[in-house]
């Protein structure tokens, strides 16, 4: 069985930064993509980031230039750092894991099959 623990959410000021971890226990199951997701209060969602196995990445607009997923192999985590936060970037955050290769880019969240249970991030203006 698969499971993704989210951590490190929180409260902070606009212009402030936030480091998500995502800590995967997958047994024999190989992830090939792994991302993370948000959900808005107005229950809006949209793909964050992405990490495949071979290394490439891929960012929603909203968060080019402002946001880095990377992963620990050693300890199988995966890490959003989050800098210069807007009120807008508030929400629910949610790691994903895919057990297929998908296709490039950010892609709808019902290609990935595995989910932590999310942690909320809150950016105050």
């Amino acid at each position: 069985e698969v499971q993704m623990v989210e951590s490190g959410g929180g409260s902070v000021q606009a212009g402030g930064s936030l480091r998500l971890s995502c800590a995967m226990s997958t047994g024999p199951v190989r992830l090939y993509v792994m991302g993370w997701f948000r959900r808005t209060p107005a229950n809006e969602g949209e793909g964050v980031a992405r990490l495949a196995s071979d290394g490439v990445t891929a960012y929603a607009d909203s968060v080019k230039g402002r946001f880095t997923i990377s992963k620990d192999n050693a300890k199988n985590i995966l890490f959003l750092q989050m800098s210069n936060l807007e009120p807008e970037d508030s929400a629910m955050y949610y790691c994903a894991g895919a057990h297929n290769p998908l296709l490039p880019g950010i892609v709808d969240d019902l290609w990935y099959h595995h989910w932590g249970q999310g942690i909320q991030v809150t950016v105050s203006a």
